[in-house]
């Protein structure tokens, strides 16, 4: 019998971690550098032709689309994705699901990195401390010269409420704000017990002194924020995305921010990444801007290739994967 070939689709983390947990199961793992659609299934392709046809992908970045699956997947092809990281946008969960894919991602490794992330862009925009800092060391002395809040008095809104935006809204609540939540998805009465006031989205953007997203990114969300949505915050609110950079019309956000209706904002995920050089964001003074670096830690990056690798090694042992996103793919299979 031999082994099942899992495809390591694109990886920019540094080390062998995904390859030696594969290996250490007993799985063949073979790495490509795709980016693209023909790159994904040209890999998948090479690895077969060297051996048997790829039973599942490890996928960072690369597009796993309809036209993908359909090259890949079917009997004795692949049946399994896992993605490296919580966000799976990259990968059509629909096609993967009518085609009988399994769709896993790592929903937990990096949760406490990503909240207190959040919860440290939000303080640094509440309390002024980049504008601060750039004061003083450009000689001046004026503790009244920036937006500093008093944080009782300051109502955070937290637009999704899942692992990472409950935790960003516990943290908000101790630290003495009025937390909102927006989640079409949770029970209202969890989000009440949890000492929230629950709201639809549109009372949240019109109340919201600081806005932070933690929604995925569905045809739904994008641009959640555009100039339309952004026209009916308060003047002066504070946006901070750690999320998915398309939730928000970044055009739209930098004519808010230039014209001061958006009175700050913090940013570590983009539309395009890297964030372009030509990019307005980058001018504007009032923007806090960071590397998608929300999920890093030495123990984040340590667990990420291995949580992935672990799926699909359990997913081919047969063994139950709890982070499958798209349980149906089985009543695919079942027809």
């Amino acid at each position: 019998m031999t082994a099942d070939t899992v495809v390591i689709t694109d990886c920019d983390l540094p080390g062998t971690a995904c390859e030696d947990t594969l290996t250490a199961a007993g799985l063949r793992a073979v790495r490509a550098a795709a980016r693209t659609e023909d790159e994904v299934i040209a890999a998948v392709e090479a690895a077969a032709a060297d051996g048997d046809a790829p039973s599942a992908l490890l996928v960072q970045w690369a597009p796993v689309t309809a036209r993908v699956l359909d090259a890949v997947a079917g009997p004795g092809g692949v049946r399994m994705v896992s993605r490296l990281g919580i966000g799976y946008d990259m990968v059509d969960v629909a096609a993967a699901t009518e085609r009988g894919v399994a769709v896993a991602n790592t929903p937990t490794y990096c949760i406490e990195e990503v909240a207190s992330h959040t919860v440290a862009m939000i303080l640094a925009l509440d309390r002024g401390l980049l504008a601060y800092d750039r004061d003083v060391r450009a000689g001046a002395w004026a503790a009244t010269a920036r937006h500093a809040a008093r944080l009782s008095s300051t109502t955070l809104v937290v637009v999704g409420y899942g692992r990472i935006g409950s935790e960003v809204a516990r943290a908000g609540r101790a630290l003495g704000y009025r937390v909102l939540v927006h989640d079409p998805y949770v029970d209202a009465a969890r989000v009440v017990a949890d000492g929230h006031e629950p709201v639809a989205l549109d009372e949240a953007i019109a109340r919201a002194d600081v806005l932070t997203l933690h929604a995925p990114l569905t045809e739904s969300t994008r641009h959640l924020l555009d100039a339309r949505t952004l026209a009916a915050a308060r003047p002066g609110v504070r946006v901070v995305n750690t999320c998915r950079g398309p939730l928000i019309d970044e055009d739209a956000l930098a004519d808010a921010l230039a014209s001061g209706h958006v009175g700050a904002a913090a940013l570590d995920v983009y539309a395009t990444e890297p964030l372009p050089a030509d990019s307005r964001l980058r001018t504007l003074d009032n923007v806090v801007l960071t590397p998608h670096a929300a999920w890093f830690s030495p123990e984040a990056m340590a667990d990420l290739p291995v949580h992935t690798a672990r799926n699909a090694v359990d997913f081919l042992a047969g063994r139950d994967v709890p982070s499958i996103v798209n349980p149906a793919y089985a009543h695919s299979l079942a027809r």
